[in-house]
């Protein structure tokens, strides 16, 4: 493997930003795989999916393999860049596909068609900054970058 791929600094900030995405995204991706916090479960996502947004079967799997599996690699820092990678892009996807539409502000007064693309930009930085600087302090990847070097 590259050791690229895992190179990092000790830094917490990183650290930060990796674990804030992760945990904010983890509970989507559960309830899209497992059904998990009124989630539909990975049958009934990938239907939603496949049926009613139009995706193709392969992106749509891994759109939710993104969102749970990339949750935890960024959450114990584990093929951190990959995983920011799919997070991040997935919500790119989101966004442009479902979320423009409804303008930049979440739909917190209840009073627009749906959600508006500020929580997507969010996460998109997060994991800009995650794949730039990588895992940093307390994580997998730092482990790996320094048994390879």
């Amino acid at each position: 493997m590259n050791s690229l791929l895992f190179k990092t600094n000790n830094s917490i900030a990183p650290l930060i930003a990796r674990v804030t995405l992760g945990v904010v995204m983890f509970p989507h991706g559960a309830q899209k795989l497992l059904g998990w916090w009124g989630g539909n479960g990975f049958s009934g996502t990938m239907g939603y999916f496949t049926g009613n947004l139009g995706i193709p079967a392969v992106f749509a799997f891994l759109a939710i393999f993104a969102e749970f599996f990339g949750a935890l690699g960024l959450i114990v820092g584990a093929l951190t860049r990959v995983a920011a990678f799919g997070v991040g892009f997935t919500m790119l996807v989101a966004m442009f596909m479902g979320h423009t539409a409804n303008g930049f502000f979440m739909n917190w007064m209840g009073n627009q068609a749906g959600e508006g693309y500020e929580y997507h930009l969010l996460a998109i930085g997060l994991a800009i900054i995650i794949m730039i600087q990588g895992a940093g302090k307390a994580s997998i990847d730092n482990l790996i970058a320094k048994k390879l070097a």
